[in-house]
């Protein structure tokens, strides 16, 4: 599994627009249905920072986010300038693949 996870600081007035498109439902999610190899998507809020959310996005292998990405990079760019204004800050945190023990 391939995981990418990204933290961001909200704007106050941004939060519900904010956790209905990054929700494991919502239009990131929906554009990332479109390849086969996604896993899903998690939105944390956190207790502490209500203002503070990390996202996990799970795929199959890194290959197949970086098909999703070269096939899907229009929407993936419209989607993201959509989304830019209700941040004040997004950081990526990191990408991993699983390790595999005893293969």
């Amino acid at each position: 599994m391939y995981v990418i996870i990204w933290e961001y600081q909200v704007k106050a007035d941004s939060v519900a627009e904010f956790e209905r498109i990054y929700a494991s439902n919502g239009p990131w999610a929906e554009l990332f249905k479109k390849h086969a190899g996604y896993l899903g998507t998690e939105l944390l809020r956190d207790s502490n920072h209500p203002q503070r959310y990390i996202t996990i996005d799970r795929w199959i292998s890194s290959e197949a986010y970086h098909s999703f990405r070269e096939k899907w990079q229009d929407d993936y760019k419209t989607l993201d300038a959509r989304c830019k204004d209700l941040t004040e800050r997004e950081t990526l945190l990191g990408a991993s693949s699983s390790v595999q023990f005893g293969a």
